[in-house]
């Protein structure tokens, strides 16, 4: 029967370590340290990092006491295997040792409160060996507070010493790094946390399923806290008729491992329904979404191991389930097809972190995953194109190597280039690609894979012959030329950058190559998109550079200089200067170039109204009451 008047204890309080024999997890922080108080080198300050529940507080509790213990006889000295009899252990794990000065930085962050402590620093300690001051979540400190702890942290009195505890040791300034020990505490293995909670739920004479126990450690993630919390949740949820694997699992919002696989090999097989169905199933059940795709991350993560590493997990028991069904998709997925999976997946899981509804986002990037499913891979988009072969769904190739291009008969492999290869396959020119979406797809993933120069690209006569219907457009001949193709395509937002954010410093259109500087405001990818886009569409590779070099200036600022110049030019013009003497205040407000070519209504050109230039000036005069008017660049008034 339960004592009701003793308070319950949690499992994470209970079972906290004290001594470092206890600690798990963290051998070579317990060897540097055993070994320092053991030889007598101990230093001045100590500070320990890592995840929430690793036991920095822990440990620097259990520094506190292995200093000051003196064995239950009282003649004792700094040990590794503080005795817990002896008025300091006790005390010390009592909280409330005089001597031993634990300290909240997250409270207690101001300046003030780092006076108050190195003026207690200049004392001697009232009764323990040494003065022990923990700061926990160090980082929290202000600025000033960390200086005025610099020179006491660096000179401390033989007596004093200090440990500190954070989870962001990147903020924490480096000259009070320089001056510490540092220990960095790892994630807990999984196998040890599953050990541990075993020891744990026997201590407390609960039975708890194998199953269970795997769950509660994998959801920890490397956090022995974590895990507690959650042992002593299932504890709570099971009862005395023990802990077992459904309830930890809804308890968690965790799916089944093996409804994991069903949905995982549905998506892969494209089949975007049947994903969405059987979502709505897992989301139904219990399963949180955001856990769904970060089970299908993890599964993804793992295939791609089985498949690099066939021994991959072997002997973990956590692991040796999911292989016997991990290895199919292993041996049948190419890496591509993975990667692809990966990337889509983590982003995704971002999707579902920010959306209003966690269980419509995880649906959409689940249809997302299931339609790239059905597209093909770049090497055999360029390798259909060569050859003529119909386009394979990119799910059912495997991790064999890519088949070699077709050669001609008569030449050998070491005879033949890439580019022969590719132009001498044979193709039937009436045959297309089995719809239009595969075309699609084929020719924007054919030529950004030849852009990233994987396959040569084929002479302008061999790929007209391979893509008969798809109309070329001229090499351009000059930079202008580019920017005029960017608005022919209307792409507005990278022909602006063309036009403002790029200085030309070289330029070949016969070898396809510009070397180019871009400025600050230009967007990163620009010379990989203008690249892209170019081989795109003249059929021709171009290479882009980024040189250091100054260059020309821009098309805006040459544009710019242009007009300033013709401004001052119809400036000087004793007729626009005969105007603005007449009219005080009045400035020109534009200046037009009006070519003859463009202007004449008959055969005739109206030679009397030009000037020797081949164009007349139209000069746009504003007086200073907003009205203008247009004067023409005649000689005479």
């Amino acid at each position: 029967m339960t004592d009701t008047a003793t308070p319950y204890r949690v499992l994470a309080r209970k079972y906290r370590p004290q001594t470092f024999a206890e600690v798990i997890g963290q051998e070579a922080m317990v060897r540097t340290l055993s070994n320092a108080i053991a030889t007598g080198r101990i230093a001045q300050a100590f500070i320990l990092t890592g995840i929430r529940g690793t036991g920095k507080t822990t440990t620097a509790r259990i520094i506190a006491r292995a200093l000051n213990c003196v064995g239950p006889d009282g003649n004792g000295g700094p040990t590794i295997a503080p005795c817990g009899e002896c008025v300091h252990c006790r005390s010390i794990a009592e909280d409330r040792h005089v001597d031993v000065i634990e300290m909240d930085a997250a409270s207690r962050t101001g300046v003030d409160d780092i006076r108050d402590l190195t003026e207690g620093v200049r004392y001697r300690p009232v009764s323990a060996r040494f003065k022990i001051y923990i700061i926990d979540e160090v980082h929290m400190l202000s600025k000033n507070a960390f200086n005025a702890l610099l020179k006491t942290l660096e000179e401390p009195p033989p007596d004093v010493k200090f440990v500190f505890a954070t989870t962001e040791i990147h903020r924490v300034p480096v000259t009070v790094l320089s001056r510490c020990q540092r220990f960095s505490l790892r994630r807990v293995p999984i196998e040890q946390l599953v050990e541990h909670y075993r020891h744990i739920a026997a201590a407390e004479g609960i039975a708890i399923a194998p199953g269970a126990l795997g769950l509660i450690a994998r959801a920890a993630d490397g956090s022995v806290r974590d895990g507690l919390s959650l042992l002593d949740q299932a504890i709570a949820l099971s009862g005395v008729a023990g802990v077992e694997e459904e309830p930890v699992r809804d308890m968690l919002g965790i799916a089944d491992r093996n409804l994991v696989f069903d949905l995982f090999e549905t998506v892969l097989e494209g089949d975007a329904a049947g994903a969405v169905s059987r979502m709505d199933a897992l989301y139904q059940g219990g399963a949180d979404p955001q856990m769904v795709l970060q089970d299908l991350l993890d599964l993804t993560h793992f295939v791609t191991r089985l498949k690099l590493a066939p021994e991959a997990g072997a002997g973990d028991p956590l692991e040796d389930g999911d292989r016997t069904r991990a290895q199919p998709l292993a041996a049948t997925l190419a890496m591509p097809v993975l990667s692809r999976a990966w990337q889509m997946l983590l982003k995704g899981i971002e999707e579902v972190q920010a959306a209003p509804a966690p269980a419509q986002a995880a649906a959409m990037v689940l249809v997302r995953l299931a339609y790239v499913a059905d597209m093909p891979t770049p090497a055999d988009l360029v390798r259909a194109l060569g050859n003529g072969e119909p386009v394979r769904r990119a799910a059912a190739s495997t991790a064999a190597p890519p088949a070699p291009l077709a050669a001609p008969a008569q030449s050998s492999p070491a005879q033949s280039s890439p580019e022969q290869s590719l132009a001498a396959a044979p193709r039937p020119a009436t045959e297309p690609l089995a719809n239009s979406r595969q075309f699609d797809a084929a020719r924007s993933a054919g030529l950004a894979a030849v852009a990233m120069a994987p396959v040569p690209m084929p002479p302008p006569a061999a790929a007209a012959e391979a893509v008969p219907d798809i109309a070329l457009d001229p090499q351009p001949q000059n930079f202008t030329d580019i920017v005029e193709l960017f608005d022919k395509h209307r792409e507005a937002l990278l022909r602006a950058h063309l036009w403002s954010d790029v200085h030309l410093v070289a330029f070949d259109a016969e070898a396809g190559r510009i070397e180019c500087r871009p400025t600050a405001g230009a967007p990163r990818d620009l010379t990989n998109r203008l690249g892209q886009l170019l081989t795109e569409w003249t059929g021709t590779r171009w290479i882009v550079a980024v040189s250091q070099a100054e260059g020309a200036p821009t098309l805006a600022e040459a544009e710019g200089q242009r007009v300033s110049a013709v401004r001052n030019e119809v400036a000087a013009h004793p007729l626009v200067r005969a105007v603005l003497d007449t009219f005080p205040g009045a400035t020109i407000a534009a200046v037009r170039d009006r070519f003859v070519a463009d202007t004449a209504g008959s055969d005739t050109a109206n030679d009397e109204d030009t000037n020797e230039d081949g164009f007349s000036e139209d000069v746009f005069v504003e007086d200073g009451f907003g009205e203008n008017g247009a004067i023409s660049g005649e000689d005479e008034p």
